[in-house]
């Protein structure tokens, strides 16, 4: 459902497997939001192959919408030719009328991404939470991200908190807690 009629049929998604795809799209490989219809949680994604992607993994969702995103846990995937290889935004679309609840924060926390392997990789993340309302419990580790050379910068963050271990470019500052977050 799509912000205040999402909010307002609150059934949530939960206890979701996710194993054994392979994809070719323009868009997101495994993408999660933007709408949540009252929260996704509990998902588990593994030995996944996504190709020719806009994002390999996004997480997607805006003030407004409400909801959560938690408890997802990503493991054993590869990225090839993707545009960016991890997007998460707290600035997602639009909203279908005016009666939405600017003040409706969506809860992204408990994020898990593990060994994660990617090829011809434009940038390997861009994170951006939301001012007022972080997305916090985020971890990545055992990723390698092969980026384009032309990529000054191959983090982008903001508004998010968490820790990695052995990822390769070295993540943005905000991610760079070591301390262990992933189960």
């Amino acid at each position: 459902g799509w912000d205040e009629y999402g909010i307002a049929f609150g059934r949530p998604s939960t206890n979701i497997t996710i194993r054994n795809v392979r994809g070719d799209t323009r868009a997101g490989g495994i993408a999660f939001g933007s709408e949540m219809s009252g929260g996704i949680s509990n998902v588990y994604v593994d030995n996944v192959l996504i190709y020719n992607a806009g994002r390999g993994i996004h997480v997607k969702t805006a003030p407004g919408r409400g909801g959560y995103v938690r408890d997802i846990f990503i493991a054993h995937m590869t990225i090839s030719k993707a545009q960016v290889a991890i997007e998460f935004t707290g600035n997602y679309g639009e909203h279908p009328d005016n009666k939405y609840d600017p003040h409706a924060l969506p809860v992204v926390e408990g994020i898990h991404i593990d060994s994660i392997t990617g090829k011809q990789i434009t940038y390997a993340g861009q994170l951006e939470g939301i001012s007022n309302d972080p997305f916090t419990g985020i971890s990545l580790s055992n990723i390698i991200l092969n980026v384009a050379s032309s990529s000054h910068h191959p983090w982008s963050c903001s508004h998010v908190e968490g820790s990695s271990k052995s990822v390769v470019p070295v993540p943005c500052h905000d991610l760079q807690n070591t301390s262990p977050l992933v189960p």
